[in-house]
């Protein structure tokens, strides 16, 4: 396996940048698509930094502090396999939400408005560049077998 960007380019594609989505009704190519068009994977990788010391990404990742995020982006919530969640994100995952731009935003915005009571201490990307980017990186994050 080895860790490798995904280069997409082309129109923004049509997404739920508007609402929650649920499993049943969402694209995870576009949205996947519509996240590195909308922000810079290079200066998102920048501040993925400030994540490492809890979450991995790569060939060798693991769970640790925080679950690995290898094929996180467009994934259920709380699908990290092996990973214990709070019951907060195991509710979230029950109600079929996935991680999509708005999830994302939100969350890494204010992680504990977003899931209450998460076991996540970070406190939060401020700027909304910020967030825009490091979203980019984590849909450009693919681990291929």
């Amino acid at each position: 396996m080895k860790l490798v960007h995904l280069a997409l380019t082309g129109v923004l594609a049509a997404t739920a940048f508007g609402s929650t989505a649920l499993a049943q009704d969402f694209d995870p190519a576009a949205e996947r698509e519509a996240a590195i068009a909308a922000g810079d994977v290079a200066k998102g990788e920048k501040v993925f930094k400030k994540c490492k010391a809890c979450h991995k990404i790569g060939e060798k990742a693991k769970n640790g502090v925080g679950p690995q995020l290898n094929h996180f982006f467009a994934a259920e919530i709380g699908a990290s396999e092996g990973f214990k969640y709070s019951k907060s994100f195991l509710e979230k995952k029950a109600e079929g939400q996935i991680w999509d731009v708005e999830a994302l935003n939100e969350f890494l915005k204010r992680p504990k408005d977003y899931i209450a009571k998460t076991k996540m201490t970070f406190a939060g990307l401020k700027k909304e560049a910020d967030r825009t980017n490091v979203i980019a990186y984590l849909a450009s994050i693919q681990v291929a077998e």
